[in-house]
């Protein structure tokens, strides 16, 4: 699953869902192609070079959380998104900050075992047909041999079989009705409120292994007991030990933790929560500086774990976390303002633009939607403008502006079909021009 993409080559793949920002998909793009440079190098320089963490300062919406979650998703790694600030809500308790790491082998775990599943599916298909042909053309208790080949029972047996097995392959018993016995494991007793997060890894595991199977009878359609089979079948055929080894090490390798309001753990002058917030960074850095994390899995090593942190830092300054966390982020980007210009970008260049996404919704109902390129322009201009006038949220106020546009139009679509609609400025105007005037009521709508 490691990626080798040229740094060139992910900032293209990143430019196809994220307008702008160049020097922040620079950077994430350096950063990954260091972990493929990483394992070119002998073990023992390997394990020398640490990885380059990123902090990316910048306000809301501008695109720091989707930078990190698409360059996950783009090099198969796991990726957990935290926020800082979670660890300083007043009661909060059950978690404490190494649990990030926990999280971030159980979203490994779900990588590695799609991967290994897609190459037990094949073997896992024939056990399904095999059983279901039990199902449907079950061998009689005994079969004695008549002497005859032509005539024996076992010979008429298998032939009907044969037959059975054709008519399968083919779907033509895909709703003849069958009763499958499926097996489930069953779910451990919550105590005092406490699921199994919140227990000793070690108390986890043997859960795990002394609860009971329980079974139980479902009478499905031979098409639906196929897929409930397929996923029982596969199931047995995996193996926990090696998922379980290969997921630490794509955590330990590959793994990508995004810090979000970080800049919200920094101490700020007469604020009571100041202790708190030290004793956030204070937790963070052991798992950011490199250690050893028990999971119910076996323990991981953080050491080159990429770490991706982000904050607005409105009133305060990267220079107020700790000295030694600050040492962990060797990378700063600033990313931008979004500017009307980029809004219009982002309304239609993306593979998943917004609009794309709104006609694709509304395409459902028979309804056919055109943006005009004036429509788009004055949508562009609403969003920047309320941005500026209320809270600049960024690229999220777009939702809200569609939503608003669109509001009448997805009531209604239902009883319109089949029609098309033109979306040009006036009928923009029309829907937003008295809402976006009105900047007490924007606070609210828009």
């Amino acid at each position: 699953m490691e990626c080798d993409l040229s740094p060139r080559q992910i900032v293209e793949c990143l430019d196809q869902f994220i307008v702008g920002q160049q020097q922040a998909k620079r950077a994430v793009a350096i950063a990954i192609r260091n972990r493929w440079r990483r394992q070119q190098l002998s073990s023992e320089m390997r394990q020398e070079v640490s990885p380059k963490n990123i902090l990316m300062i910048g306000p809301t919406g501008v695109g720091k959380t989707e930078i990190a979650r698409r360059l996950a998703r783009l090099t198969g790694a796991p990726f957990v998104k935290v926020e800082a600030t979670k660890y300083t809500e007043v009661g909060y308790y059950g978690r404490d900050v190494e649990s990030i790491i926990r999280d971030l082998v159980e979203n490994a775990i779900r990588l590695v075992k799609q991967r290994e599943r897609d190459t037990v599916v094949p073997a896992a298909r024939k056990r399904v047909d095999e059983r279901l042909l039990d199902l449907l053309a079950p061998p009689p208790i005994s079969i004695a041999s008549s002497g005859d080949d032509e005539k024996s029972p076992e010979q008429q047996y298998q032939r009907t079989r044969e037959k059975m097995k054709a008519m399968l392959l083919s779907g033509e018993l895909d709703q003849r009705m069958v009763e499958i016995t499926t097996q489930h494991k069953a779910n451990p007793v919550v105590m005092g409120g406490m699921g199994m997060e919140g227990m000793d890894m070690d108390l986890q595991g043997m859960f795990d292994k002394i609860m009971p199977s329980t079974s139980k009878k479902r009478e499905l359609t031979v098409g639906q007991a196929r897929d409930v089979l397929l996923e029982e079948e596969c199931e047995i055929l995996l193996d926990d030990d090696k998922i379980h080894s290969q997921a630490i090490e794509l955590t330990e390798n590959l793994g990508i933790v995004f810090l979000d309001e970080i800049d919200k753990v920094t101490a700020t002058e007469g604020k009571s929560a100041d202790v708190s917030r030290a004793g956030v960074q204070r937790d963070l850095l052991p798992i950011v500086e490199g250690t050893s994390v028990k999971t119910r899995y076996g323990h991981v090593k953080t050491d080159h774990v990429l770490f991706v942190a982000a904050g607005a830092f409105h009133n305060s300054q990267p220079s107020d976390l700790m000295p030694e966390l600050q040492g962990r982020f060797p990378i700063r980007v600033e990313l931008e303002n979004l500017t009307a210009q980029d809004f219009e970008r982002i309304l239609v260049e993306p593979d998943n633009s917004l609009t794309t996404q709104y006609q694709s919704l509304l395409e459902t109902e028979g309804v056919t939607i055109q943006f005009k390129d004036d429509a788009v322009k004055a949508l562009a201009n609403y969003a920047y403008s309320v941005n500026q006038t209320t809270q600049n949220i960024g690229a999220r106020r777009l939702h809200t502006i569609l939503e608003r546009l669109l509001e009448e139009l997805s009531f209604e679509s239902a009883d319109m079909s089949p029609c098309t609609v033109e979306i040009n400025e006036g009928f923009v105007n029309s829907r937003l021009e008295e809402v976006a005037a009105d900047e007490d009521l924007s606070r609210y709508i828009l």
